[in-house]
């Protein structure tokens, strides 16, 4: 596949820290190079060009192991290419909040948005023609992190 992405490469999208330092082979299957794709290109491109200003991605593409490794859940949608965390450069949780609120504003098509503790940062997917729009809050109870529809600010 040819990628076409505007403000994120492919490289950006599978980047990762841990699993370098633990020698884990991250690349993406074919299909979740499809599926990266089209975050980038109906998400994260039009989010970039709105914001005005450019969007890190700290987490995109994970391979099982990778994800096992980080503490992901054992379907998430990074496995499959369908998810990005992402944060504003200066990443302060109100500007992270107002990326967030700008996604909604502007209507962009999107599976999952996950507030994430506070909106230190922000958890985005995409499934291509199948989104739920769900919005949802992670917050930490008890050493456990816990989910709730909507948002709390």
């Amino acid at each position: 596949m040819n990628w076409t992405g505007k403000y994120f490469t492919l490289e950006e999208m599978t980047a990762s820290p841990t699993a370098r330092r633990l020698g884990i082979d991250n690349t993406p299957t074919p299909d979740a190079v499809i599926a990266l794709h089209n975050l980038v290109k109906e998400v994260l491109d039009p989010l970039r060009e709105a914001w005005g200003a450019p969007i890190v991605v700290t987490s995109g593409y994970r391979c099982p192991k990778l994800n096992s490794c980080v503490g992901g859940v054992r379907m998430s949608q990074h496995c499959l290419g369908q998810a990005a965390d992402i944060r504003t450069l200066s990443d302060r949780p109100s500007d992270n909040r107002k990326l967030r609120d700008l996604l909604i504003e502007i209507a962009l098509p999107f599976d999952q948005l996950i507030d994430e503790f506070g909106c230190d940062w922000l958890h985005i997917s995409y499934r291509e023609g199948r989104n739920r729009k769900e919005r949802i809050t992670a917050y930490r109870k008890n050493h456990r992190t816990l989910y709730v529809q909507g948002f709390k600010d």
